[in-house]
């Protein structure tokens, strides 16, 4: 091998994988460091996730996704679970999750930090999806703010610490 040759090999190897790391990260993945406790115990403040950086389509998504979308009233991105979609009814009785009038399992739900205020029985609207944190007595979601709007979904977690 001629002098400089592994040199410029090496340079070549560092800067490709750099370049690959910078396109995977800015149009297909991105860390997120969650910064609240509202999805605990499945995500717990400090614990970083890898984001979908393209937005889901509602008829994409399933009960039980975690979403990352725009908050409607502080404008910062958020993280939840989708609990109901377009065309259900959404209510919490006496702590448990039904949505169109039957009871959902949630084993990411740790019963002590359930709640059950929320009687109000909401039908989800097209384009529209249901989310809720996992830490119940301590998150700001759908039951403060609404259904969040397709438009408003930035990102799916694909995997998380």
């Amino acid at each position: 091998m001629r002098p400089g040759a592994a040199a410029l090999a090496l340079t070549l190897v560092v800067g490709g994988s750099t370049g690959v790391v910078w396109v995977v990260r800015t149009s297909v993945v991105t860390p997120v460091r969650i910064d609240s406790a509202s999805m605990a115990p499945t995500l717990e403040a400090g614990d970083v996730v890898l984001v979908s950086r393209w937005a889901p389509e509602v008829e994409d998504l399933a009960h039980g996704d975690l979403v990352v979308f725009v908050d409607p009233r502080q404008g910062r991105r958020t993280i939840k679970r989708v609990v109901g979609l377009p065309g259900e009814a959404v209510v919490v009785l006496d702590g448990v999750l039904h949505v169109d009038g039957a009871p959902v399992e949630e084993p990411w739900v740790d019963p002590a930090t359930v709640d059950g205020y929320y009687s109000r029985t909401f039908e989800v609207p097209d384009h529209h999806v249901f989310v809720l944190g996992d830490n119940r007595g301590n998150s700001v979601d759908s039951r403060d703010y609404g259904a969040v709007d397709e438009e408003a979904l930035t990102g799916r977690v694909l995997l998380g610490s």
